[in-house]
């Protein structure tokens, strides 16, 4: 696939943020569309401007609340987009649609969404069990969760690559030392030590509490268009230099960790290809990570962990903040808010453009101002992934 033409061809313009944590009393709408209207607001683009709209997933709305649709959240906009649509199953092919949409020129200014009030609506992803009857045969067998189907490929890595609860407590920190750098991270004031982490309920063996991410209310968003565009908005923006995308189409208790051709490995081939780069290049990494679990081996499939073994490469020392690769300096998904790929996506975009206060690289004692960020979206059980590989747009 050659994809040379489309290199530093396409911007992000604007982020979008809304208040996230706990918010009773909010629907899932009413973050979409906070969430848009303020990354359109950053980006100086005029709402009817907006020719497709993409709302990063589809939930059943949880009790009292509407069932929230692309249609839905463009009406209460008042806009009329060309292109409208919404991700149900983590196909993850939002980028591969707005790029597509751009460069074709039939579109000028896209935006990406996501919204949710799951914590307040104490939303479950166990879709095993209804009524405390199985509605999967693989309930049977202890495959009651998402949690569940990432703790076999954890347990597996375990086997194969020597990794553990002492490299993912490395995680858990170091993401959790960059919240407290961030003051709407949901674990702001928060630290969190070894003792704190290995305190921590297993949920789902080997995986604690303290390795999955918890749920938030709060919306995500980002503007995309040209880089032509994004220049004669007279802002700061993000180019995406590179980019892959891959499937695995294979269910989660047959993936193999071990698999060379994973999803994650092809995207992120694609992309450093794409973008001329190696892992050296990189000043600094954001993961989707729902899971501690998801870090290491997204690391590890890009090539980071090349000659090193998870507990020698992953430290807080290394990941944390001063490392020599910070990784999820807003917290993440993990410590910061769960909007899924919105959240490491709108990181990147922030500290390219210079924007994260405390924690912007170059500020923050012992980093460098970052040129190249890598990002990733990672869909299902490892099963779908997408690689950006960003930089500072001039």
């Amino acid at each position: 696939m050659d994809t040379s033409e489309l290199k530093n061809q396409i911007a992000i313009v604007g982020v979008g943020y809304t208040p996230q944590g706990k918010l009773p009393g909010r629907t899932a709408v009413s973050f979409h569309t906070e969430a848009i209207r303020n990354a359109l607001a950053d980006a100086g683009v005029e709402k009817e401007q907006v020719d497709a709209m993409f709302l990063y997933r589809h939930f059943d709305p949880l009790a009292g609340d509407y069932d929230t649709t692309a249609f839905t959240v463009a009406e209460q906009l008042g806009i009329r987009p060309s292109v409208v649509g919404q991700e149900k199953y983590c196909t993850r092919d939002w980028l591969f649609n707005s790029i597509g949409l751009l460069a074709s020129g039939l579109c000028r200014y896209v935006v990406i969404s996501y919204g949710d009030n799951a914590r307040s609506g104490r939303r479950s992803f166990v879709k095993e069990l209804s009524g405390g009857k199985a509605t999967d045969d693989l309930a049977a067998f202890g495959d009651l969760s998402t949690m569940a189907k990432y703790a076999m490929q954890a347990r597996r890595a375990m086997d194969v690559f020597g990794t553990g609860p002492e490299v993912w407590k490395e995680i858990a920190i170091a993401q959790r030392q960059w919240a407290c750098l961030n003051p709407i991270a949901s674990m702001y004031g928060k630290p969190l030590d070894d003792a704190g982490y290995y305190a921590s309920a297993l949920v789902a063996e080997p995986l604690r509490l303290l390795d999955a991410t918890p749920s938030s209310d709060g919306g995500r968003a980002i503007v995309m268009t040209t880089v032509d565009r994004a220049k004669a908005l007279g802002r700061p923006f993000a180019v995406l230099r590179g980019f892959g995308s891959a499937n695995q189409p294979v269910s989660p208790f047959r993936l193999r960790v071990e698999d060379t051709d994973s999803a994650a490995k092809l995207a992120s081939t694609q992309a450093f290809r794409m973008a001329g780069i190696t892992c050296k290049d990189v000043d600094a990494c954001e993961l989707y990570d729902c899971f501690t679990y998801t870090v290491e081996a997204t690391l590890r499939d890009y090539g980071f962990l090349e000659g090193s073994s998870p507990g020698e490469f992953i430290t807080r020392t290394r990941i944390g903040p001063g490392g020599e690769l910070p990784v999820n300096t807003s917290g993440g998904m993990l410590s910061e808010g769960y909007f899924m790929g919105l959240t490491p996506v709108a990181e990147a975009v922030m500290q390219l453009t210079g924007r994260c206060g405390q924690r912007q690289l170059g500020v923050l004692p012992g980093t460098r101002a970052p040129s190249v960020i890598v990002c990733s979206d990672n869909g299902a059980v490892f099963q779908s992934h997408v690689t950006l590989v960003l930089e500072r747009g001039a």
